[in-house]
């Protein structure tokens, strides 16, 4: 381990720390990431690194070593949620209804801190270091299908990527080999009664009582279609339907996901969804239409790649810093990098007196892990160059 690439990390703490806080006061969400892809512009071209626009408000930069070698590319991404943040910490989201909810302010700090490390090291090592930060993560169909559509991994041997974990203690590392992070589809079921008063629920369908019995019968995908021993999830996270407590109203649309890391088993789901809806609505006289919409695949680790990320955080942070974990149910469409080159994404635990979740309104991060993970990544790109 280059001592001297630890003390460069823990020098830059505070900005790193700094750039974060700039990044919560102002998020922005989806494609929308115009401020923030200025303030990282700015500071990517003050290294004298070429960068160009991609995906809309993304951004690539490359950062050239010695000249052969391998092209490694490090992803953050950029975008915050539409949830209005809830605490009174001082560098609260200044955009009302929009807020850092998810670390990805300190995912874009942790890069550019990166990126000046290494931009130190020109000398250093042989080949391309590529950066890459991403709009639109949490928009489907998601901002890494347009960054590689805009050539973001042309050229590149191998791509990473880090998501501060807040369920890790800070500064342990998990990566998983294999599925780490399931497929994330959405549903959209419309149940279509006939509506009438609610004194006299002879003469309507009542769409409400139909969109009950489905939520319940839909459970029995899981339970009773999939292998016990594989992981899926059938979840209803949003009704709508009635308009007053006497009315029996003609339509209600439920809306779902369902989660899978097994493109069989997605099949499967699909197609019992389809069954269930149109059985159950057929049965209490209702019609009932499915909309199946497929989202972010699987995130599947290369192998040799979550073996280099293992080795080099325990060279780098220590050997009890890797943390073993069961593969998580939510999405990431880092997946689709990994359809392309091989690779590895991994978790960064940031977790140390946090107690919100991701995607919570009062969600915050450990800042101590923004040098702790900003070591790691550098190491993993030398590391991976100089082989």
């Amino acid at each position: 381990m280059d001592e001297r690439l630890r003390t460069d990390a823990e020098q830059m703490s505070e900005c790193l720390i700094r750039w974060r806080r700039d990044f919560h006061r102002h998020p922005e969400i989806a494609y929308r990431e115009h401020r923030t892809s200025s303030v990282i512009r700015q500071y990517l071209e003050s290294l004298s690194l070429p960068v160009r626009d991609c995906a809309g408000s993304g951004l690539v930069a490359s950062l050239e070593g010695v000249p052969g070698g391998r092209t490694v590319a490090l992803r953050a991404d950029m975008d915050a949620l539409p949830l209005q943040e809830v605490g009174e910490r001082e560098y609260r989201s200044e955009t009302p209804g929009i807020c850092h909810a998810c670390g990805h302010d300190g995912h874009m700090a942790i890069l550019m801190g990166v990126a000046g490390l290494l931009a130190r090291r020109r000398s250093e090592f042989k080949g391309k270091v590529a950066f890459l930060f991403q709009p639109a993560e949490e928009k489907l169909p998601g901002g890494a299908t347009g960054m590689i559509a805009g050539g973001a991994l042309k050229g590149v041997d191998a791509v990473f990527g880090l998501h501060l974990w807040q369920g890790l203690p800070t500064g342990r590392v998990a990566c998983l080999k294999g599925p780490m992070m399931a497929a994330a589809d959405e549903i959209t079921i419309t149940v279509t009664g006939k509506g009438g008063h609610g004194s006299q629920p002879h003469t309507g369908i009542d769409p409400i009582l139909t969109a009950s019995q489905l939520v319940v019968n839909l459970q029995s995908i899981v339970s009773r279609n999939v292998d016990p021993l594989e992981a899926a999830v059938v979840h209803i996270g949003k009704v709508e339907g009635g308009t007053a407590h006497n009315i029996i109203p003609s339509q209600v649309l439920l809306y779902g996901t369902v989660r899978t890391f097994d493109r069989q088993l997605q099949n499967l789901i699909e197609r019992r969804l389809g069954e269930i809806v149109e059985g159950t609505c057929r049965t209490f006289g209702a019609s009932g239409a499915l909309k199946y919409d497929r989202g972010y695949p699987a995130v599947v680790n290369d192998g040799q790649m979550c073996d280099l990320v293992l080795r080099i955080a325990r060279m780098s942070l220590g050997e009890s810093c890797v943390h073993a974990i069961a593969p998580v149910m939510g999405g990431e469409d880092f997946a689709y990098y990994l359809h392309e080159v091989p690779g590895a994404f991994l978790f960064f635990g940031m977790g140390d007196g946090t107690q919100a979740p991701h995607h919570h309104p009062a969600f915050d991060i450990d800042e101590k892990a923004l040098p702790q993970a900003a070591l790691l990544m550098s190491s993993l790109a030398l590391e991976y160059l100089n082989q």
